[in-house]
């Protein structure tokens, strides 16, 4: 084949050269134009001894003779000198700022072989001598770090908890009283165990005392246990090591216990949890350290935990569904918070509150109720508590023509079954007194109220033993149990 002197650059290389006759021409090339452009070029040998200082390099460290620094240790010439490292590791230093006196070079540090592969020593280039030459890149940096504080700010709030203790509205016998227990939990670093049904605000009561604890600074996650796939539980909360199962992220992913370290951890729902994962929240409330899934290594934590639950704890022990040892783990400080039908003198309070935040989030003027409204709200039962109130507040509002609400509005969305109503004549009510002058044993009035409530509620709810034990406010399985015991089973 004819090589036409197109072909061929000034140094003779062909078009298409194999790549040994590229590197053998090419490197003394690269070498030579970098010691010409470079502020100045050093290199050592495996002990890190000068071998080789340009001219250049000499005058700008203040060296007359080149010559006379040859043998010496690299530190003994330029002390933040890092060559000794890239001897030692054989990595390369590609960008660095070197202090030598009261400047500053941009330099980039290469590791040399021979031609085995063998570690002979290394090169350093003073790339600039001035960091102003990096201004862009320095720019750049400076926005990607501004992003970065201004997202991770961002991710601050977004875990910082919202409200305190102070909301929550009422004062009522037992609003107070949860509040007064809550204030003292604050103070205590111990486990808090929240128990009330669904919608009476025990998220709120978690993050009032997280807020008025020692934690407050730190973060407050929440995790509703019972939202999330039993398979992913664990990853959720433990958070999982690279690969740790097929389809799982390369990276490794942080658990909500991680993410809460140095604040508040509460676990919404903690009877949903599975019972092989019962022993090993155990393990983590008790040691305070996490083993990620998939990972050897256990990182160690400071983390509080708030459990919350709306079931009986006390039957899912009993029947060997959760562990008791986990139990009495969570039960050390245990909160009972009131459902919204035993502080019913509380309603008008948080009606009023609840109407302020939705004109507040709706943008629209504030609605009113008639008397009339607020007594027949008053007596409703709301199963589903200060949640279902809200609930029934915003749908009255999207109704509502006007500011006011009245109660011909309302009484259309409202759960017949669920009202306060008086127990039929026929029926004796627990208040009634028995004809008899002698004074009745307490265990049996007692025993007799609670089979007149129980034939109450089963009237009220039409036999429906769910509705029932909502009305009741205790668990299903409760509920059963006080039914067999007064004899009210279905035979």
């Amino acid at each position: 084949m004819t090589i036409s002197r197109e072909d061929l650059d000034h140094d003779g290389l062909i078009i298409g050269v194999s790549p040994e006759r590229f590197r053998a021409v090419a490197m003394p090339l690269l070498f030579d134009h970098l010691n010409a452009q470079c502020e100045g070029t050093i290199a050592v040998n495996r002990q890190a001894r000068i071998v080789w200082i340009n001219d250049k390099y000499a005058q700008k460290v203040g060296i007359s003779d080149a010559r006379s620094v040859l043998g010496k240790q690299i530190e003994e010439v330029l002390p933040a000198s890092k060559l000794r490292e890239v001897v030692e590791s054989g990595q390369p230093s590609m960008l660095d700022l070197m202090a030598f006196g009261e400047e500053h070079f941009v330099v980039t540090r290469i590791p040399l072989c021979d031609e085995d592969g063998t570690l002979v020593g290394a090169i350093g280039f003073v790339l600039f001598d001035r960091a102003r030459h990096l201004k862009p890149l320095m720019a750049k940096y400076n926005i990607l770090q501004n992003q970065l504080r201004a997202t991770q700010h961002e991710l601050a709030k977004a875990r910082r908890a919202r409200y305190t203790i102070a909301g929550f509205i009422g004062s009522s016998h037992a609003a107070s009283e949860v509040k007064r227990q809550a204030r003292r939990a604050a103070q205590l670093d111990a486990t808090v165990l929240l128990r009330g049904e669904t919608g009476t605000g025990k998220e709120l009561l978690a993050q009032g005392i997280h807020n008025l604890s020692p934690r407050a600074n730190g973060p407050f996650v929440a995790v509703n246990v019972a939202a999330i796939p039993e398979t992913l539980v664990e990853a959720e909360l433990f958070g999982t090591a690279p690969g740790a199962y097929t389809g799982a992220d390369r990276k490794a992913r942080i658990g909500k216990f991680e993410l809460a370290d140095g604040g508040t951890l509460f676990l919404d729902e903690i009877g949903d949890l599975p019972l092989p994962l019962q022993a090993k929240l155990l393990r983590v409330l008790q040691e305070q350290e996490v083993e990620p899934l998939g990972s050897n290594q256990v990182k160690p934590l400071n983390v509080r935990v708030i459990a919350a639950t709306h079931i009986d704890l006390e039957a899912k022990v009993a029947s060997g569904k959760f562990r008791d040892d986990l139990y009495y783990r969570l039960n050390v400080l245990s909160l009972n918070v009131a459902p919204l039908r035993e502080r019913q003198e509380d309603i008008p309070a948080l009606i009023e509150h609840l109407l302020d935040d939705i004109a507040n989030r709706s943008g629209q003027a504030p609605m009113e109720l008639t008397n009339e409204a607020l007594q027949l709200l008053t007596k409703q039962l709301w199963p589903g508590n200060v949640r279902e109130l809200r609930n029934l507040l915003e749908r009255v509002q999207l109704a509502a023509e006007g500011t006011l609400l009245d109660a011909q509005l309302i009484r259309p969305l409202l759960n017949p079954s669920a009202v306060n109503t008086a127990v039929p004549a026929s029926a004796p009510t627990p208040m009634q007194l028995p004809s008899q002058t002698q004074p009745t044993p307490l265990a049996q009035s007692l025993a007799h109220a609670e089979r007149l409530a129980l034939q109450a509620a089963l009237l009220a709810c039409s036999g429906n033993r769910r509705q029932t034990a909502i009305h009741l406010g205790i668990s299903r399985a409760s509920l059963y149990n006080k039914l067999q015991l007064h004899g009210m089973v279905e035979r």
